[in-house]
């Protein structure tokens, strides 16, 4: 039985409940480098904690996004320092409670209650991007006048849209809620399986779409001189135009283990 904790960097509360969760859990518990580094206790870097039955997450959506790409399909439970977030259902005084139950229900059934969702994966000639939680972003060299990309958007084979734009996202459910929404993108539901893809300040612009998980979506992009397509705002390629990109659900999805999400209560975070 073993346990991973990474908690949000450079933040004296965080690391005070990786540290009551250390020492509070009947279990092996390895703590992320940087953490431990705060903690004055022994780390591990936190890749190597994906062999991991349970990984905890303290801190933010941002952490969590942290510890999910990095930990491989280890079931992540997200702690919240007070802010509902969209990743993170333990409130910080029920952490220790939260994580014990979940140790529990591993050593009677092998494994902790966990919810997956989706992520999504963009690959083009000879090169895939890592999967994203979030949404993946297909854009011009650079935002704004004189900086954007000429793009075409087809779904199963069909045209959908096509346009100069600053680009393109595509974003998960979870991503509904991140940049989705401020380039005017939807709301969508953890329990809708679905894509959404929102074109960004089109010339010609379509409304948001859904489309089933399924989809095969291909982004073709042109007129300009290069072009970029970004994962969560972490990983990034640049692309030689013209380019296409294809963009599906990834095969493996991220384990978020657990009580479930209010997810009306975390819209609160919004206003």
């Amino acid at each position: 039985m073993s346990v991973g904790v990474v908690a949000r960097r450079n933040n004296r509360r965080a690391a005070g409940l990786a540290d009551d969760v250390r020492r509070a859990i009947d279990a092996s518990v390895r703590i992320e480098e940087e953490t431990a580094d705060a903690l004055g206790v022994p780390g591990v870097p936190v890749e190597e904690l994906a062999d991991a039955d349970l990984v905890v997450s303290i801190g933010g959506d941002g952490t969590f996004l942290y510890a999910a790409r990095a930990v491989d399909g280890a079931p992540v439970m997200g702690v919240n320092l007070g802010e509902v977030g969209f990743l993170n259902a333990v409130a910080p005084d029920e952490a220790v409670e939260a994580v014990r139950a979940a140790v529990e229900r591993i050593r009677e059934t092998g494994t902790p209650r966990t919810r997956e969702l989706p992520q999504v994966e963009a690959t083009g000639e000879g090169w895939s991007l890592p999967p994203a939680m979030n949404e993946v972003a297909v854009m011009g060299p650079r935002r704004g006048r004189g900086g954007g990309v000429g793009i075409e958007v087809r779904v199963d084979g069909s045209l959908y849209g096509g346009s100069h734009a600053d680009g393109v996202l595509v974003s998960t459910p979870t991503g509904s809620t991140a940049y989705n929404l401020s380039e005017g993108g939807p709301l969508v539901h953890p329990d809708v399986g679905a894509l959404v893809v929102t074109e960004m300040c089109a010339a010609d612009p379509m409304p948001p779409l859904a489309v089933p998980l399924d989809a095969d979506l291909t982004v073709r992009v042109d007129d300009a001189p290069a072009a970029v397509i970004v994962g969560d705002g972490r990983t990034t390629r640049e692309l030689e135009v013209p380019a296409q990109v294809s963009l599906g659900v990834a095969d493996e999805p991220v384990r978020v283990a657990g009580p479930p999400l209010d997810f009306f209560a975390a819209l609160g975070k919004l206003d």
